[in-house]
């Protein structure tokens, strides 16, 4: 199981550094997408399962909306890909820059984390998520309001900022 999760949680750190360098919506929506499941991946090794599906097709389904928007308006004729130099350069200064940041941060940090939340089952009488996912929608119902909202301004700001100075789809024609 710890060898599953390391893999799980280089491939998130792999992909975020693939989403951070790469300048073309195409391949990044697809680097987010790896990291969306890489993450929730890593959720189900910590114990929440049903928490990781819900993520997932929400997530899944806001990504497929938004790269569809953004592919529409930034509808560049040579994009940018990962083999392409600039892209490679990136992307080898952020794998240089973690690996500094994580060689010193190094020192027993991760030996009390690889404890999932379903090691404690024989004292409680409710899984990890699904106590969760009840308080989130009962107490937590004006959050989940306001963060639909939030998303719904990013998703517009994405566009905006995807749009750049040529109105690509939306330009006269």
């Amino acid at each position: 199981m710890t060898y599953i999760m390391s893999l799980l949680l280089l491939g998130l750190v792999l992909g975020l550094v693939a989403v951070a360098s790469n300048p073309s919506p195409y391949f990044a929506a697809l680097g987010l997408v790896v990291v969306a499941g890489m993450g929730c991946g890593i959720l189900v090794g910590y114990g929440g399962p049903f928490l990781s599906l819900v993520l997932f097709l929400i997530y899944l389904g806001g990504m497929l909306v938004v790269f569809a928007y953004s592919a529409a308006l930034a509808a560049e004729p040579f994009p940018e890909s990962w083999g392409s130099r600039p892209v490679l350069l990136y992307m080898v200064m952020y794998t240089v820059g973690v690996v500094v940041i994580s060689s010193t941060v190094w020192g027993g940090w991760y030996e009390v984390c690889w404890v999932p939340a379903d090691e404690f089952g024989d004292f409680s009488m409710f899984r990890g998520d699904v106590g969760g996912v009840a308080l989130m929608y009962s107490v937590g119902g004006g959050m989940l309001v306001m963060s639909a909202w939030v998303l719904l301004l990013t998703l517009f700001v994405v566009l905006e900022l995807t749009r750049g100075l040529s109105r690509g789809t939306l330009r006269a024609v």
